[in-house]
């Protein structure tokens, strides 16, 4: 026991779908005795109560504080987070068809709202007659119909939104993340540091006396 010493990594933000929370379910550990690190492994941290609130900050101080009240001559080496958020989320059955129906819905949305988002920013500049001007600046007449320049545009339009959100059908064009991914994941960052900030503000989070 003495001179071993335990390294500690805990994610910012953990959601779990068991009410009582153990160390192992927030933290990766490792140490050079393996009966150490299975025993703090198995430390309770917390236990949420169903008719409660379903989060809760945990201090990483006050998780090393219940290490030390196992192991008092046990160094602990934090690789991680200062502040964990763990989150209660209750385990629910769902029916295939119902993820069905939601995966069609938001498809439906997004394509009804892309769009009309499109129509409305091409109504707004007034792109068919754009597009009339510039056929009778190149070709010297009027146009009496739909030309190369619409066709060519909507194509450009189809291949440019492809390559921006990284993805055709199912499958990835690159290893690189989507704008999509990397706006929620900003997203989620910002709400995390918000919740967190709240909590300590608050005097909520469960830290060391």
């Amino acid at each position: 026991m003495p001179g071993d010493i335990l390294y500690l990594k805990a994610e910012r933000d953990i959601e779990i779908n068991k009410e009582a929370v153990f160390l192992s379910d927030i933290a990766k550990l490792t140490c050079t005795d393996k009966h150490v690190c299975n025993r703090v492994k198995a430390i309770k941290i917390f236990q949420f109560n169903e008719n409660k609130e379903k989060r809760q900050v945990i201090s990483i101080l006050k998780i090393i504080e219940k290490i030390q009240e196992l192991y008092p001559s046990l160094t602990i080496e934090n690789l991680g987070e200062t502040d964990i958020l763990i989150e209660y989320v209750a385990p629910r059955r769902k029916t295939q068809l119902s993820a069905i129906f939601k995966i069609i819905f938001v498809c439906c949305i997004s394509l009804l709202g892309t769009a009309f988002t499109i129509m409305a920013f091409h109504n707004d500049i007034g792109i068919n007659e754009l597009f009339s001007k510039l056929y009778e600046m190149i070709m010297g007449q009027p146009t009496d119909g739909y030309t190369l320049l619409e066709f060519s545009y909507s194509l450009g339009l189809a291949v440019g939104i492809i390559i921006f959100f990284n993805h055709i059908g199912g499958r990835r064009i690159t290893k690189d993340p989507t704008p999509i991914e990397v706006a929620m994941k900003t997203y989620e960052d910002e709400v995390n540091t918000t919740l967190i900030e709240t909590w300590n503000r608050e005097e909520k989070s469960i830290d060391v006396d």
